[in-house]
């Protein structure tokens, strides 16, 4: 029986809240009795592999990695975009948890480029110091796998 794949062996892909990894392999398991393809993604942050079942892979907002010509829209609203720095931290955490958990750049550019402005202006509390490490280590991840990307284009996001 042949099957259609989303992704295939190689490609470099987005899980959100784990970052950029590559897909390794797509291997049959047989999990808790039942036997389903699983893609195998090794992960470049934290050097973990992860397991997603092929019929979960859209609904886990697995996506391939951005393309040059996005690059562009993210770094112009990264330096030029509006920052809500006036909500109350609790809301805003909520809210910035939620962008990342999209999994999409332009989202997650946002929540680093806010954190950042608002660390320059005074300390962030531990929860949003841990998260501004985690999402600006998932947005460079993927910035590295962007084909035709430079230093300097990089570099702007630090």
């Amino acid at each position: 029986m042949e099957v259609d794949y989303l992704f295939e062996i190689g490609d470099n892909i987005v899980y959100p809240m784990h970052g950029a990894g590559i897909i390794e392999a797509i291997e049959e398991k047989e999990i808790s009795g039942k036997k389903q393809q699983y893609y195998v993604i090794n992960m470049f942050i934290g050097n973990m592999q992860v397991m997603i079942p092929a019929g979960k892979i859209v609904s886990s907002s697995v996506r391939p990695v951005t393309d040059i010509m996005e690059l562009n829209n993210i770094i112009n609203s990264f330096h030029h975009g509006e920052s809500d720095q006036l909500m109350p931290w609790k809301q805003r955490f909520k809210m910035n948890t939620d962008k990342i958990k999209t999994g999409k750049i332009q989202e997650c550019s946002e929540v680093v480029r806010d954190l950042m402005r608002m660390k320059k202006e005074k300390a962030l509390n531990s929860s949003e110091k841990k998260m501004l490490d985690n999402a600006h280590g998932y947005l460079i991840s993927e910035l590295r796998l962007i084909k035709g990307i430079t230093d300097n284009q990089i570099n702007s996001f630090c």
